[in-house]
């Protein structure tokens, strides 16, 4: 079976390093030269903006000291620093500008093959998989995890690699310009507040962790009993759920009431850092005015690159902070990644090559797990233009039958034939777009009726959908909607009744005109004059088709060309219906059952249509005597 991927449990301990690699890729696509020269041209951005904010200093120190020592000159000579000075302030920013507007074509891309993976990679899955899943927290570390790369490809680049450049630049101009003092102090005061930082971020990760845990856990419950409104109705429990949701947003409030003051605590570190660094080289400047070393354009210029260094030093704190939460993040959505597939095609897996439509079962066994059999050597033929059906109590594996046909699982023993070929040989594709079907629960997709039957084939015309329409005994229906074919059908189909989304559905799939058809279960939940009118529609549908027919209504089937009757996993009975009741075995038994049933509810609804009302006083005069 799939692995496991649980979103309300801690991602494993990825390095982070590795987290980081998996994303150059994206940023140097192979084969998009385009993408690639932007790269190149915004790190040129990057590194001109750098060059220009360090630059900055010097001429505010050359305007400084020209005012303090040529007061004759002041108009006229600090006029052609400071203009410089404000230019090279633009120059900067309109090349970090530039840079962002270069870069983010390539960010977007990035971003966006990284979630085209994420989704195809969940709709390559196996069905083991998305049984297991729970939706609200599966979507919510998706969505979490594409916005940490986002933030990652953003501030990574544009905000962690300029800050050290700049303090590389800063260190070694203060290092020419005034020694190594000043330059030792720049150094010392960035790498504590750096190690201060990763440090004390390092200890308040589990904190962002747990805010994970509780808000996918909050997420997968508020989901969960949005999508069964109607049973929660039913049963009055409205505070039960509003219980359970706040257990998980308590869990949650606490986590980041934690965090938050843990932040506090490391803000307040790195101000203390911040402070004595710029103090320290500030005094070490004014010693230098007061020996007659430097001017008062020195200590301005000193204090100016302290400033431009911890500005975005401070913001380097929280961009790691959030880098390192993205971090996070990303863990599930990977972990997500490394989910395998059980069921994937063969390397070089050739397309499916219907011709007949011919339906076999060799000797097939599955079990879901290794604790269970489910089948046990099943075989069966089901020949090209006839209907064989499968019966059975609960529990027998008939619907298994359907998901191995369409490969959700592979059988552990026997094969799968389809015109002789094996469909565990063939791609997954092709196997199923050879196969049609109507199941029982008709899921739609909360969109109009015309989408949800040109399901079947997308690119079908308007015509063709209606022609499919006509078929399925639904489009006078659908004329007589306000919107006609644009009508919402509301989620998971809501909006229509039970007969009404079989009706869809067959349409659908006779839109889709696949050789082979599978109805599973597609009349058990209807009421039995809805079931004789899907059934009339279901019967010109299967007309010539190869046709697979899993019910527990026997009523439905007594036409079939064959009946086989499961049992625990056993063929324990085949034929036509006539001759499985001169047996007297399985069938014959669940056909009296099932007729007993069906005379007593008839009998139910007459005796509720012929019987009189009661009159409210004969009913007390019976109560008193």
């Amino acid at each position: 079976m799939s692995s496991q991927f649980d979103p309300q449990t801690d991602a494993p301990r990825r390095s982070h390093w590795r987290t980081l690699a998996t994303l150059l890729p994206y940023l140097w696509p192979a084969g998009r030269f385009e993408l690639r020269l932007r790269v190149v041209v915004a790190m040129i951005l990057l590194a001109s903006a750098k060059v220009a904010v360090v630059y900055v200093p010097f001429l505010y120190k050359a305007a400084i000291d020209t005012l303090n020592v040529s007061a004759d000159k002041a108009v006229v000579i600090p006029l052609g620093f400071i203009v410089a000075y404000g230019a090279a302030r633009v120059a900067s920013q309109a090349f970090g500008e530039l840079r962002d507007a270069v870069f983010a074509k390539v960010g977007q891309n990035a971003l966006r093959t990284i979630a085209l993976e994420v989704f195809r990679h969940l709709h390559a899955l196996s069905l083991g998989f998305h049984l297991d899943r729970r939706t609200g927290g599966l979507s919510r570390a998706i969505e979490r995890g594409v916005k940490g790369v986002d933030f990652l490809l953003r501030f990574t680049l544009f905000n962690i690699l300029p800050t050290l450049l700049e303090v590389v630049l800063v260190t070694g101009v203060l290092l020419i310009n005034y020694g190594i003092d000043f330059s030792a102090i720049t150094l010392v005061a960035v790498a504590a507040y750096i190690g201060f930082t990763l440090t004390v971020t390092e200890w308040r990760i589990k904190y962002r962790r747990e805010m994970n845990r509780t808000d996918s856990e909050a997420n997968t419950r508020a989901i969960d009993s949005l999508l069964n409104f109607e049973t929660v109705k039913y049963f009055g429990n409205e505070g039960h759920e509003a219980r359970r949701f706040d257990t998980s947003m308590a869990s949650y409030e606490a986590a980041a009431v934690r965090s938050q003051v843990s932040l506090a605590m490391l803000n307040i570190g790195q101000g203390f850092i911040i402070a004595g660094g710029m103090c320290s080289v500030m005094l070490l400047a004014a010693y230098g005015i007061a020996s007659g070393r430097l001017t008062i354009g020195d200590f301005v210029l000193v204090n100016t690159f302290m400033l431009q260094l911890y500005q975005p030093l401070g913001f380097l704190g929280f961009v790691y902070r959030e880098i390192r939460q993205s971090l996070v993040d990303m863990e599930k959505m990977f972990e997500l990644l490394g989910v395998d597939n059980d069921v994937g095609d063969q390397p070089g897996a050739p397309a499916l090559r219907p011709t007949a439509g011919e339906v076999s079962f060799e000797n097939v066994n599955f079990g879901y797990d290794g604790k269970r059999q489910i089948l046990h050597d099943v075989s069966f033929r089901v020949p090209a233009g006839k209907t064989v059906a499968i019966v059975g109590p609960s529990g027998a594996g008939k619907s298994t039958i359907s998901r191995i046909l369409f490969r959700f699982y592979d059988v552990q023993g026997g094969r799968v034939l389809i015109d002789g070929q094996n469909v565990t040989e063939v791609s997954q594709k092709s196997l199923r777009d050879a196969i049609g079907i109507v199941p029982q629960d008709t899921v739609l997709f909360n969109d109009s009726i015309r989408y949800n039957i040109r399901y079947g084939r997308t690119d079908a015309g308007d015509g063709e959908i209606e022609a499919a329409a006509k078929l399925a005994q639904i489009h006078d229906f659908i004329g007589r909607l306000p919107d006609g074919y644009d009508a919402m059908v509301g989620e998971r189909g809501l909006k229509l009744s039970g007969g009404e989304k079989q009706r869809v559905a067959i349409a659908r799939t006779i839109l889709k005109d696949p050789p082979i058809l599978l109805f599973d279960e597609a009349t058990s939940a209807l009421d039995s004059h809805t079931e004789k009118e899907i059934q009339a529609s279901l019967r010109l549908v299967s007309r010539d088709r190869t046709t697979l027919v899993i019910a527990h209504r026997l009523s439905t089937v007594v036409d079939a060309d064959e009946i086989i009757v499961l049992d625990r996993g056993h063929i324990v009975e085949r034929g036509r219906h006539d001759d499985l009741l001169a047996r007297n075995g399985n069938y014959a038994e669940m056909w009296r059952r099932q007729q007993e049933q069906a005379e007593a509810l008839e009998r139910l609804e007459e005796l509720e249509e012929t019987e009189p009302p009661v009159s409210p006083t004969l009913d007390a005069d019976a109560a008193a005597e």
